[in-house]
């Protein structure tokens, strides 16, 4: 994941979230490669199951890009990896075009900066007219660094309704082209559960989906003043934002266990590491040849009686951290490292019993931010004192805790004390962060 990055670039952003712009990138990431761009992707934030809609697109991998979260070496190395062998890259943004981790930082438009990538902005039409074309006005005039360079319309009606929001938006913004007017179709929405979208792997017609995007977009969209608008930027190196787990690392890997950034994979890949993959769901062990487990996030509260039947699974876990390799969880697979998972119905679910945790999805809690963690116990992650940054996004509330020793001091974005995370007892740790890489301050 090195070279240098020469490629065409933009950004597909929105006023808020809710706009329609993940089936619009899609249906753009689409059309794009009928119409013969070898096109690659990037997915701006936080988010796991974005990134996999629109690998099903390109045919290619999509990392993720945080300028909070990660160093600029880290960033520009997903870049370049993401991006290598491609003509064109197109990043989807998070949330709202302005909004990030704080009120000036970590946002898309902050990638924007960074890059110099132009911003296509994607606006929902629906209930209004030339009031559409006020706010690409207030986006426009919001920051002088960032370039609006065109519009697309989603969601619209009538024909009248298209010539009201073209009359408004030549009258405030006539340097700004429209490239498209998306009318609204049904089933072109992507369904979602408690923590966003379904993953693609539940999504029966998603490739179906994907290619009427891509017709959609290819009929109201002007692929080639888009294309024209793109814009290079360089970026080069190999992201490493982890240190190893170890040498081998074995790494869950299906529904129940779906979260893992594939920035943080190849980072280990990056230092020489091999992979090896199981899936707990399916009752495999971890590869006995490897030296490390990691258990990522995911849905396991979906799956926990399954998992709780998976005795080849649990025993091979047990036997790994007994003898003295190292186990990491984050999130749903710190959660499985405890001693039990209440699902949502109140039925307690027998874990590895690995560390002294109870869980619950019985009474929810949201718990949803970015993290800055200061290592307070040595791991092959770090010693102590090292710095990471990560987000956290569950519900699960914690119903039994230690004891033993914790993992992390956590504050969130903004500073503010958060208190220890996490549990460490002897080679197995773990906490509810998505670790996504080392802090500049470290």
């Amino acid at each position: 994941m090195s070279g240098s990055l020469r490629h065409a670039g933009l950004i597909i952003a929105a006023p808020s979230s809710g706009s329609g712009k993940t089936v619009v990138t899609l249906g753009l990431l689409a059309a794009l490669r009928r119409d013969g761009v070898n096109v690659a992707s990037l997915k701006a934030g936080p988010d796991y199951i974005d990134p996999v809609f629109h690998a099903q697109a390109t045919g290619k991998p999509c990392y993720n890009v945080d300028p909070w979260a990660m160093r600029g070496e880290t960033l520009a190395g997903a870049v370049a990896g993401g991006a290598a062998g491609a003509d064109m890259v197109v990043v989807e943004g998070v949330m709202g075009l302005f909004d990030g981790a704080t009120a000036d930082a970590g946002s898309t438009a902050e990638i924007a900066k960074i890059t110099g990538w132009p911003v296509i902005l994607v606006v929902d039409a629906r209930a209004q007219g030339a009031s559409a074309a006020a706010s690409v006005l207030g986006f426009s005039a919001f920051d002088a660094d960032v370039s609006i360079a065109g519009v697309i319309f989603n969601r619209v009606g009538s024909e009248k309704h298209q010539r009201v929001i073209r009359q408004a938006m030549e009258r405030v913004l006539p340097q700004v082209p429209v490239l498209g007017m998306i009318p609204w179709e049904g089933g072109m929405e992507l369904p979602s559960r408690h923590l966003g979208l379904v993953q693609a792997a539940e999504h029966p017609d998603l490739q179906e989906l994907i290619e009427r995007a891509g017709h959609i977009v290819a009929q109201h969209v002007d692929l080639a003043t888009l294309k024209a608008i793109a814009t290079p930027w360089a970026a080069s190196g190999a992201a490493r934002p982890l240190q190893p787990l170890g040498q081998r690392i074995a790494v869950a890997r299906d529904e129940a266990f779906a979260f893992a950034y594939p920035l943080v994979l190849d980072g280990w890949r990056n230092q020489g590491i091999e992979l090896s993959f199981f899936s707990p769901l399916d009752d495999e062990t971890p590869d006995q040849n490897a030296d490390a487990v990691f258990l990522p996030g995911g849905y396991p509260e979906l799956h926990a009686y399954r998992l709780a039947s998976a005795d080849r699974f649990m025993s091979g876990l047990r036997a790994f951290a007994k003898a003295g390799k190292v186990v990491y969880g984050e999130c749903g697979g710190y959660m499985v490292l405890g001693r039990g998972m209440q699902d949502a119905d109140g039925t307690t679910h027998a874990m590895a019993g690995l560390l002294p945790l109870g869980t619950s999805f019985a009474v929810r809690k949201l718990q949803l931010g970015y993290r800055r963690l200061v290592s307070i116990a040595e791991t092959p992650l770090g010693r102590t004192q090292a710095r990471f940054k990560g987000h956290e996004f569950h519900y699960a509330t914690v119903t039994s805790e230690g004891p033993g020793p914790h993992l992390f001091e956590a504050t969130d974005a903004d500073g503010q004390k958060i208190g220890p995370m996490g549990q460490v007892a002897g080679n197995v740790f773990g906490s509810f962060v998505h670790l996504i890489d080392r802090d500049a301050k470290a």
